[in-house]
């Protein structure tokens, strides 16, 4: 028998386009889900602001389309500075290597230049 003891989940309401939603939560997610339904209300009030987009489910749509590009920006940004960071690292292992090797004192580093021209 399974003696897990399960959270109680929370119901939050959230109003967002001044249509209120019960939601649910698990404990200690209610500012999570509180900031995340403010900022999808934002979202939604701005473009239904813009008048080019008619109907809350449309402006649903796009907004979800607009987060969704987003985060997808983010993902790809954090991919790619995680990739430099690797690199950087690798290159310092290298060289933290070849600093420790015996004789390494009279070996400077190809990027360090010739230690008698700086």
């Amino acid at each position: 028998m399974d003696r897990t003891v399960k959270s109680e989940k929370l119901a939050i309401t959230v109003s967002i386009l001044d249509k209120e939603y019960l939601v649910h939560c698990e404990p200690g997610e209610q500012d999570a889900l509180l900031e995340a339904a403010r900022h999808l209300d934002d979202c939604m009030r701005q473009i239904r602001s813009s008048g080019k987009i008619i109907g809350n489910e449309r402006i649903a749509v796009m907004a979800a389309l607009n987060m969704s590009h987003g985060m997808l920006q983010s993902e790809k940004q954090l991919r790619q500075e995680a990739g430099l960071v690797q690199k950087q690292m690798a290159s310092l292992l290298d060289r933290l290597s070849s600093a420790l090797e015996p004789g390494a004192s009279r070996r400077p580093h190809p990027k360090d230049g010739d230690p008698a021209t700086r």
